[in-house]
């Protein structure tokens, strides 16, 4: 179901707005995705424009950079860590921007976004 992105209908004082005018298409949003740990799933929607965007809707791997070496590679996701989105995250297994994974080649903090980027990078913690 869409989500309407629009401004609020209240004011900060809490009385209520009047508009002149009802929703709009380009005002819809989309449900969030919660990446988890498991077989790698993507999956591509149609953005505005046509454009695409992919979702990791499961994700066992992830491109780890290690700053003093200065090289990346593509290492499999052991465990979920911490993840200071949400506490209940690391018991559901939630990968998010942020969160710190166990890597084989050690811990390691998410950069990017998995449910908009579709995929896993982090860079290694010393």
């Amino acid at each position: 179901m869409a989500q309407w992105q629009g401004k609020s209908r209240r004011k900060k004082t809490g009385g209520r707005l009047h508009y002149s005018r009802g929703k709009r298409k380009y005002e819809i949003g989309r449900e969030k995705v919660d990446t988890v740990l498991g077989e790698t799933k993507v999956k591509t929607i149609r953005t505005r424009g046509g454009n695409k965007k992919h979702r990791l809707l499961r994700g066992n791997y992830a491109n780890v950079y290690d700053p003093a070496k200065k090289v990346s590679k593509k290492v499999e996701i052991k465990d979920i860590v911490e993840n200071r989105a949400n506490i209940h995250y690391v018991r559901r297994q939630v990968i998010t921007c942020g969160c710190v994974i166990d890597t084989e080649i050690g811990h390691a903090r998410v950069t990017s976004r998995p449910g908009q980027e579709g995929n896993v990078n982090a860079v290694l913690i010393q």
